[in-house]
């Protein structure tokens, strides 16, 4: 009976404490990226009727030439979890400058192909993020010395004269700068 009711007891502590673990929820805009834990009752709340308006600059992409950039992701995280809040995808202005190590996950399938063996794994979430709004910008510095020609580029993506042209341009017009 001793081990009946033991067992009974870490079985129901078990189901409190995974209820109280942060649920995970899938992305209402950026469908198979960006999922985002679900926050209840937040004491800084969003403001959900605001415009939000931000470019991330990714400088950085995995080792592994198989694996998804993480910081590409983020764009799907911000709009994933903000339309969760309650926020419309009209109030989310985004776009996104590419450069330094990360002008390789801008290169169509092919060309990804041909120089590291295996498809390139940002391509869907690339045109994703395009179909939902989001400009994503190759600094045209970083494709020049790479010799990257606009037929080497996902199509999806807009050549700058630079990032850093880029970058001043969104903020000019209003829009937050973040950098992971």
């Amino acid at each position: 009976m001793k081990k009946k009711s033991a067992l009974l007891g870490a079985l129901l502590f078990s189901l409190f404490v995974l209820a109280q673990q942060p649920k995970k929820v899938k992305g209402t805009i950026i469908k198979e990226y960006g999922k985002t834990f679900e926050i209840v009752n937040p004491e800084y709340k969003t403001e959900i009727n605001s415009e939000f308006k931000v470019i991330f600059d990714v400088d950085k992409s995995p080792d592994d030439k198989s694996e998804v950039n993480k910081y590409i992701e983020v764009a799907a995280n911000f709009l994933n979890m903000h339309a969760h809040a309650g926020m419309k995808p009209e109030q989310l202005n985004v776009a996104m400058t590419i450069h330094a190590s990360a002008w390789k996950d801008v290169l169509n399938n092919e060309v990804y192909k041909e120089k590291f063996g295996v498809a390139n794994p940002n391509l869907e979430l690339i045109n994703e993020l395009s179909e939902a709004g989001v400009d994503i910008i190759i600094c045209g510095q970083a494709a020049a010395k790479r010799e990257m020609s606009r037929d080497d580029i996902i199509p999806n993506v807009k050549i700058a004269l630079s990032a850093t042209t880029a970058l001043i341009q969104y903020q000019n017009q209003g829009y937050r700068f973040i950098k992971y």
